[in-house]
């Protein structure tokens, strides 16, 4: 693979894209049946699966927690998800991307329902394009949804990235070869940030601008989990609708 003379030109990417735009992404919840829950995700080129079993309970038991549930995320990028076959198994990569990515969404789920059990959470990625961590993230939400996780809300991730002095948010293959920095975030809908990492280098006023452009993702990808979500379990109710209920409830 050569790199491209630019990867910026006249304020386009080299996919035609805008710096501030997301490239195409479709969700679709609940398509593993014998997963508790499951989400397929298409995140540009990457294509993701993420299932979802439990609560239930903990093998070996001495991991067990008494007092809350424990979250279990396997990260796997299969041997064919890349032009030269990965070897299959764990690797250094996977096992740091699985720990942040527990992380990421453990704060949200609500671990003290269920004691002395155990959460697992499967992230097999099928085909990679650059952004897996945050594409795993994002189906591993909707599939702890599908399954009925009690959580306090979803979490959402993107990546900006620095590529020919430019600020851009979701990177392409190419940029995130050839870039100069990328910082994957994850956050909730309250604004709470969950994840944030950084390869390469920005300035602290780059830093500040690309959190912005990560957050406003974030809430663009929030809002596609959630459609998934009531495709899958029924319609969404209006404005109107909640306001009139809203009201209703005022008034007793």
């Amino acid at each position: 693979m050569t790199k491209p003379e630019k990867l910026i030109v006249d304020g386009k990417r080299l996919d035609g894209r805008g710096l501030n735009e997301l490239r195409p992404i479709r969700f679709k919840a609940g398509v593993l049946k014998r997963a508790d829950g499951s989400c397929y995700l298409e995140f540009g080129g990457n294509k993701v699966m993420a299932a979802v079993y439990g609560p239930r309970e903990v093998h070996p038991r001495h991991l067990q927690n008494a007092s809350r549930a424990i979250v279990r995320y396997r990260y796997n990028m299969a041997a064919f998800s890349v032009e030269e076959r990965k070897r299959p198994g764990p690797d250094r990569r996977s096992i740091e991307i699985s720990k942040v990515s527990r992380e990421a969404l453990e704060s949200v789920i609500m671990q003290e329902l269920y004691p002395r059990s155990a959460i697992d959470i499967f992230v097999e990625i099928l085909q990679a394009d650059a952004g897996t961590r945050v594409a795993g993230i994002n189906a591993a939400s909707v599939a702890l949804a599908d399954a009925g996780i009690p959580m306090r809300c979803l979490v959402s991730a993107c990546a900006v990235g620095k590529v020919d002095g430019e600020l851009v948010l979701d990177l392409n293959k190419d940029e995130d070869n050839y870039g100069q920095a990328d910082l994957p975030v994850a956050m909730n809908q309250f604004g709470e940030i969950t994840l944030c990492q950084m390869d390469g280098h920005m300035t602290e006023e780059e830093f500040g601008r690309a959190l912005d452009m990560a957050i406003e993702g974030c809430k663009k990808l929030h809002q596609m989990q959630r459609q998934a979500l009531i495709e899958k379990y029924g319609e969404m109710v209006s404005p109107a609708e909640e306001a009139h209920a809203d009201g209703g409830e005022a008034n007793e």
